[in-house]
């Protein structure tokens, strides 16, 4: 008999190779997970599976669920793979090829044969209008409705299913935009249209362009897998009030996340950071360094005073996956990350120059490594993690997904040791070894480019794949301490649990500092506050416990970047513009060391509304019996060669009781390896802290 249970909360991301699913009983703090593999022709389905194991496995019924909240790779894959609607883009004369113009600049200035990327609009189906706008938002000259009635009749021959309309300087006044889509909405009810001011009102033509253009791209398949789910949840006795993920770490309605979905584009990676705040707040480490190692790809981003450093733009579809201006620009709130490598499933292989080269390619889930015996001959890093003796082939997910240990070896073997005249085992620690550090330069600049030492944070790692390869990726970097929380394998999915409901609203206002008109620029922030109460509100938030906080993007006259700056009401509401100067160079000086004396100009305004942060405390749930639970042989290089090493069960690990290095430890969604000279100690909440002794 189902126990009723009012109250579980339902967190699921849908990675490259599997679906996680994180159950919380808010009332116990209590967490169950579940992994499903991910099924990439319909995603929904695995959603669906998982959710409905998770709810047999804990002897819950559907109805006892309050609330499911969801991230989804879905909007980056079609981008990436190209798998969106026909789209078309309506814009300013003389401006149809803004696409392919960019800013003429080159991801690699000595190579003449680069591929840049391909618009997702091709030439044919872009389109101009007689309209202008000047820069500062006054009316030039008006779009005629008769050629825009004229430009419907264009679209529909062409079978277009999804139109971007993108004006220069809407983002100073949206009247044009606005005007065309009304027209085009009665023209052709049945086609998705979207404007940049909606989707990101901010200077630059080309990121703005860019951005709306993916919005559009995306838009009706999305709209159509949302739709689906939430019938599929009705049916299923599940709640209809699905929420998503956002790429900034919020929360939104299916409603809302449904208008914008190219704001859902690093969901999954959001909810892990989200969770890395949180466990590190249990572990007393506000300071992090979240290392997210999945089945796909690894990401790190840093986490400072137990917030998540943020961007306003990201890129992708890159067409070489490291190469910074190979890809797609989106101007979308997004948490500051960093994709610093290869998952446990991206592929190894020898290169031209006869080196070990692994990734970007992914077996992903379908075929997957040759350890999972699905079909995938190729060898990947999960493979040589297992013949490492890192992963054991009879405990990997708790023992539901038998390992194939002899199709590891082949694959191996035929990939690299073969080719390049290397012992079995001497190939699996290059392929270890290259992963970890390309990971570990990558971590580093990102963090130097941050204006930060990654020395001075704690090293959190989540992931399937991410305990395996910390406590090495950590030394490494001069990291001394790797905490590695409870359920890491799900961290994402249990991340949207602990998100909070919350929307940006970005504004363009590009003027001096010191002209500043404060009562305009308060007016305008109370107008999108208000906006932004109307979308909490409506996801369950009382108004009261609602909260605004207002930054503003800032440079010194001449520069081509700009620099965040949170902003008080009360500095913006005295309209002092001497406070306001203080607070950007005290924020530039934590940047760059220095701080000028220069006109300084304000971009554009930002006003985040959001509810309150969920409290999680996950208690580990504990077994009776002895923590260790054999041994295994597994190769430390630094010991030089395989040791006879304990193996330890996660769930018997008691707090505050250390186990000295080597060791491993075995949980259901991951392995965390322990080197010689470390020392792992569980805490109350589940974290296991590893030291490392240098």
């Amino acid at each position: 008999m189902n126990v009723q249970h009012p109250g579980f909360r339902i967190g699921v991301d849908i990675g490259g190779t599997f679906t996680d699913v994180v159950m919380l009983d808010p009332a116990t703090g209590k967490v169950a997970n579940e992994k499903v593999l991910t099924t990439p022709d319909d995603p929904a389905e695995g959603v669906l599976n998982g959710v409905g194991r998770i709810l047999a496995a804990c002897d819950a019924a559907p109805s006892s669920v309050t609330s499911l909240i969801h991230g989804t790779t879905l909007v980056a894959n079609a981008l990436i793979e190209r798998k969106g609607v026909k789209t078309a883009l309506v814009t300013t004369q003389g401006f149809r090829d803004v696409l392919e113009i960019g800013r003429e600049l080159r991801y690699s200035i000595y190579d003449l044969f680069i591929d840049m990327p391909v618009p997702l609009v091709p030439r044919a189906l872009r389109f101009e209008l007689d309209e202008r706008m000047t820069s500062t938002g006054e009316v030039l000259h008006a779009p005629d409705p008769a050629a825009v009635r004229a430009l419907a009749g264009q679209l529909r021959s062409a079978g277009v299913e999804a139109v971007a309309v993108v004006f220069l300087h809407a983002f100073r006044n949206d009247a044009h935009e606005s005007l065309v889509k009304e027209i085009l909405a009665e023209e052709l009810p049945e086609i998705t249209i979207c404007t940049s001011f909606e989707v990101m009102p901010q200077i630059g033509e080309y990121e703005r362009t860019s951005t709306a253009v993916a919005n559009a791209f995306v838009q009706p398949i999305f709209r159509n897998y949302i739709e689906r789910l939430v019938t599929e949840m009705g049916r299923r006795d599940l709640p209809r009030d699905l929420y998503l993920m956002l790429a900034d770490g919020g929360t939104v309605r299916h409603e809302t996340a449904v208008e914008y979905p190219i704001r859902l584009v690093q969901s999954g990676p959001a909810g892990g950071a989200q969770a890395a705040a949180v466990f590190g707040a249990l572990a007393e480490a506000p300071d992090i360094l979240c290392f997210d190692m999945g089945g796909t790809t690894a990401k790190a981003c840093l986490i400072q005073d137990g917030e998540a450093l943020k961007s306003d733009s990201f890129e992708v579809a890159r067409v070489f996956r490291f190469a910074k201006g190979s890809g797609l620009p989106l101007q979308v709130p997004v948490i500051d990350m960093i994709e610093i490598g290869a998952g446990g499933g991206s592929i190894a292989q020898v290169d031209k120059l006869g080196l070990i080269r692994v990734g970007p390619e992914s077996a992903s889930s379908k075929p997957g490594p040759a350890c999972y015996g699905l079909g995938g001959q190729r060898a990947t890093v999960t493979d040589a993690d297992l013949v490492l003796g890192y992963l054991d082939a009879g405990s990997f997910l708790g023992g539901d997904m038998a390992l194939d240990r002899r199709a590891a070896e082949e694959a191996i073997r035929r990939d690299l040791a073969d080719p390049l005249g290397l012992t079995l085992v001497d190939a699996a620690w290059g392929i270890y070894e290259t992963v970890n550090e390309s990971m570990a330069q990558a971590a580093t600049i990102h963090a130097l480019e941050s204006g930060r030492k990654v020395q001075d944070f704690a090293l959190l790692a989540i992931g399937g794949a991410g305990p395996v390869h910390a406590t090495n990726l950590a030394r490494r970097m001069g990291v001394g301490r790797v905490i590695c929380p409870v359920g890491a394998g799900v961290a994402s999915a249990f991340g949207f649990l602990a998100s909070p409901t919350s929307f940006e609203f970005v504004r363009a206002a590009i003027e001096p500092l010191a002209g500043l008109d404060a009562a305009r620029i308060v007016a305008m922030v109370d107008d999108l506050e208000r906006e932004g109460l109307d979308l909490v509100t409506s996801a369950g938030v009382a108004a009261e416990s609602a909260r605004t906080a207002i930054s503003a993007l800032m440079r010194y006259v001449g520069q081509g970047y700009e620099v965040e700056v949170n902003v008080p009401r009360a500095v913006l509401e005295r309209g002092e513009t001497d406070d306001i100067a203080d607070l950007f160079s005290e924020r530039y000086r934590q940047l760059f060391g220095r701080a000028e004396a220069m006109e300084i100009e304000v971009i554009s305004w930002r006003v985040v509304v959001s509810g309150p942060k969920p409290v999680l405390e996950p208690t580990a749930a504990l077994r009776e019996g002895d923590a260790r639970k054999g041994m295994r042989a597994v190769y430390f290089s630094e010991a030089g060669g395989f040791v006879d090493t304990p193996v330890y069960d996660r769930y018997r690990m008691a707090p505050g009781a250390p186990v000295a290095g080597p060791a491993i430890v075995e949980e259901r969604e991951s392995t965390i390896v322990v080197p010689p000279d470390a020392v792992a100690t569980p805490d109350i909440h589940g974290n296991l802290i590893v030291d490392l002794n240098e």
